[in-house]
């Protein structure tokens, strides 16, 4: 059977994906709503093409919802721009909540969650969203030794959020709302590690290694002013009184000779200045080996007996223990 379009589409079905009770509404026909021409994103919605990204899949899916809801865990961190661990932004669902007292959303391709009456709801792209701080706590619940999301990777996203909202006190308020949330002991272990000022989560995982070891913890993200009070640089971990900084180098961000020739000016203008300049690589931080000597390259450079070092506990964590003591006090600078 041939495929006709309508004579007449009206205009607030044209711009995106629409209800099919708005169609019918509007005159079209239920064989034309059923034909070839139309993507099905999801139950009683139609749509002008297949949806791809993850705000096209989210617009579709909203347009069909009926009562209160918003997107949460995985798909809010995906949504509010939250780093996540590969193996959960490989998760294909769209995390929807709802009021405790409503049924849970149950749809192909769907994950549901009650109780969003205990969350703070923000607006994305025009979509309801469980607020940063609320989804962070959401991510304890992907916590555990078979689940995706590790304790570093909680100390990640919560660099992230603090960064934009100037204080770790959100985080620690939205903790304290929740009664008994799963994974409290990780997330109340990761809250003590977070910090204002990293600007990459491979910088907040270079942090966590420096200061697990036992080395001093640094300023992040700082100017560098040399004696005379010109500017030198601005470096991502900063040892003021023992004039050493330390620098991660991705590879996205310092490849390519124009890049690597003002790293190389950069450098020689801190050495000349009688600073110490220590670069991190990614293998520094995940490969034992690499790991063991570049905390012996800071431990020299900060004046700390590289012996006393914690080489085990520098490693990339995943599970906090149960019973759990705050980190030790970081050593003078």
């Amino acid at each position: 059977m041939k495929f006709e379009m309508p004579a007449s589409i009206p205009m607030s079905l044209q711009s995106g994906p629409f209800r099919v009770a708005d169609a019918l509404a509007a005159g079209l026909s239920e064989r034309w709503l059923r034909g070839p021409g139309l993507s099905v994103p999801t139950r009683g919605v139609r749509s002008w093409s297949v949806p791809e990204t993850l705000l096209d899949r989210a617009r579709s899916f909203a347009t069909g919802v009926v009562g209160d809801f918003a997107f949460s865990h995985i798909t809010a961190a995906q949504l509010l721009g939250i780093p996540l661990s590969y193996s959960v932004e490989d998760d294909p669902r769209l995390h929807i909540i709802r009021p405790t007292t409503a049924n849970r959303v149950r749809r192909d391709g769907v994950a549901g969650h009650r109780g969003l009456e205990l969350r703070e709801v923000v607006m994305v792209h025009g979509l309801p969203v469980v607020a940063a701080p609320d989804t962070w706590v959401d991510l304890g619940e992907l916590v555990g030794p078979l689940k995706p999301v590790g304790l570093d990777d909680l100390v990640v996203a919560g660099d992230v959020i603090v960064n934009r909202l100037g204080s770790r006190r959100p985080l620690k308020a939205a903790l304290e709302r929740r009664c008994r949330p799963r994974g409290k002991v990780t997330l109340s272990h990761a809250l003590i590690w977070v910090r204002v000022g990293s600007r990459s989560p491979m910088e907040t995982r270079t942090r966590l290694m420096l200061v697990r070891a036992g080395l001093p913890e640094p300023g992040l993200n700082q100017h560098v002013i040399s004696r005379d009070g010109l500017w030198l640089a601005w470096s991502d971990f900063v040892w003021k009184r023992k004039r050493v900084v330390g620098e991660f180098n991705g590879r996205e961000f310092h490849s390519g000779a124009e890049q690597e020739a003002y790293d190389e000016a950069r450098r020689l203008g801190l050495v000349d200045d009688d600073w110490i300049v220590i670069v991190v690589v990614r293998d520094d931080v995940f490969e034992s080996a690499a790991r063991d000597a570049k905390l012996r390259e800071f431990a020299v450079a900060l004046g700390v007996d590289p012996s006393g070092l914690d080489l085990i506990g520098a490693a990339p964590q995943f599970l906090a223990p149960r019973q759990f003591a705050p980190p030790r006090r970081p050593r003078a600078a």
